[in-house]
């Protein structure tokens, strides 16, 4: 057969009653892989013909030998010869002889293969226009780790890997209830990659569902390898600088936003689990915020918002108080940084930005490079160099211990790409810093204010509950209040059942 015909038209045909022409189409299709295993064998006396295709690599053969292919070759044997037909013959396999868990049905052959590339096994029976889809999965995989990325104290430390019923069975395992609802759909020309769609009916809102589920399809792009990509092309504004999702590897804190009523997007290959809607204030918020005790998380909660603002605006408030308002230092501390840049040959912009640079050219080979290496030229590469330029009159002390700083606040984000947006904005504040000084930083943050209060994520405003305010949930934004008194869900995110518990203290 013509393969190429076979390529464009393969989806939509349907399997041939004769099995040979069915094992034609799909050798022509597939023979070309090395990985893709054909096994033909003749069941019961009447040697009807019949044949399975499988992975090599993506199933469990263990799992095919004893449970397919010995019942199928050997348990067929006891049927009544003189009573067997070919519809009979494929009953009987579907109904008895296949021990397996997940079987289904399937007559379309593009079907057929995309199961068969998820892993399944599919079995096609002579005279009969339809293949029995087995689940066969058992693919090599990364076990259960702790998060590298958003580690904690206390709290539990697993984390998600890179196969999507693992993931999925993560959040079941911590959501035990019917309404909890997993969908499933392909996205990807090539790829196919499988995506799930996981909320809490009446808790999460169907508009929003849906919006999700319409975003989802209209993706049409040759393949997803990680959740990165669907990020970019669901969120409401591609183009602002600000992280629009919210995404986690902890089965914990994804769980947690589930009951508060927003929808995870998980994606098959990508330990990283999307949540929509999302706010500002949820980058600030970590999962141990609610497992240790409420006055505690509140003073961390504080302390990180206080070094979100030292990261964005701190080397821009030095350079302008250094270039245009010396009146606003101290007199002992104005003297200092002016002996101190005696034979600078840069200027206070000039040296605050190269060193802002090459911090990030430190941070960025530390992380790059192996664990303990990476660790070795972070450190190393900050005090040598640091102290190597200020005894060579590069760079003045005080710009150094600035920028130590602003990288010290910067690394205390829970969110990592919140923390990113900060890095790339602070350049712009400094170059607005050491050109108009406090008042070129007054107008930016106002620009940056107006910007967070446009935007939406997926029909919730950016910056609730601060804006539109709402006071009842403001208790949960700069400060955590007990668990006892938190009765009810952010109601511009839960569905209908807004009501998170009837107990309350006297």
């Amino acid at each position: 057969m013509d393969r190429s015909y076979l390529i464009e038209n393969y989806k939509d045909m349907n399997l041939y009653d004769d099995i040979d022409k069915n094992l034609d189409v799909l050798k022509a299709l597939l023979k070309q892989s090395s990985d893709i295993i054909f096994r033909e064998f003749r069941i019961g006396e009447k040697k009807v013909k019949a044949f399975l295709i499988c992975v090599d690599g993506l199933v469990d053969k263990a799992l095919i030998n004893n449970n397919i292919i010995e019942p199928i070759t050997l348990e067929t044997r006891k049927l009544d010869g003189n009573a067997l037909t070919k519809k009979s013959v494929y009953e009987s396999l579907l109904n008895y002889f296949i021990t397996t868990a997940d079987i289904k049905e399937e007559e379309k052959i593009g079907d057929i293969i995309d199961s068969l590339l998820d892993g399944d096994t599919p079995l096609i029976v002579d005279g009969v226009r339809k293949s029995i889809i087995i689940s066969t999965r058992g693919w090599e995989q990364r076990s259960i780790s702790e998060s590298t990325t958003e580690a904690v104290v206390r709290g539990p430390k697993e984390a998600f890997v890179e196969t999507l019923r693992v993931n999925t069975s993560m959040l079941r395992r911590r959501i035990k209830n019917p309404n909890f609802i997993i969908e499933s759909l392909k996205v990807g020309k090539y790829t196919k990659t499988n995506v799930a769609i996981a909320y809490i009916k009446d808790v999460a809102k169907d508009e929003v569902v849906e919006e999700v589920k319409n975003r989802l399809n209209k993706i049409d792009i040759d393949g997803i390898v990680d959740s990165g990509y669907l990020e970019e092309m669901i969120e409401d504004n591609p183009f602002s600088p600000f992280p629009q999702i919210e995404h986690s590897e902890r089965p914990d804190k994804i769980a947690a936003e589930l009951l508060e009523g927003r929808v995870a997007i998980i994606s098959d290959g990508s330990p990283e689990v999307l949540v929509v809607p999302t706010t500002f204030v949820q980058f600030f918020q970590s999962a141990e915020d609610y497992y240790e005790r409420y006055y505690i998380s509140t003073l961390f909660r504080i302390l990180r918002l206080a070094a979100m603002l030292m990261s964005l605006t701190l080397p821009s408030i030095y350079v302008a108080a250094v270039t245009y308002h010396q009146e606003m230092i101290p007199s002992p501390l104005a003297i200092s940084i002016a002996a101190q840049r005696e034979g600078v040959p840069f200027t206070t912009l000039m040296e605050a930005f190269l060193m802002e640079f090459f911090f990030e050219i430190l941070r960025e080979a530390g992380i790059r490079l192996p664990m303990q290496v990476g660790q070795a030229v972070s450190i190393v590469g900050a005090l040598v160099i640091g102290q190597a330029a200020v005894q060579a009159g590069l760079v003045s002390a005080a710009t150094v211990i600035v920028v130590a700083l602003t990288g010290i606040a910067s690394f205390s984000i829970p969110a990592f790409n919140i923390a990113i947006t900060f890095r790339l904005l602070r350049f712009a504040m400094l170059v607005v810093g050491g050109t108009l000084g406090f008042f070129g930083i007054i107008m930016a943050l106002m620009m940056i204010l107006a910007h967070l209060a446009s935007l939406e994520s997926f029909g919730v405003p950016y910056l609730s509950p601060l804006a539109p305010s709402n006071t009842r949930e403001l208790n949960d934004v700069f400060i955590r209040i007990p668990w006892w008194a938190k009765i009810f869900r952010p109601h511009k995110v839960a569905g209908k059942n807004v009501k998170r518990q009837n107990y309350t203290r006297s």
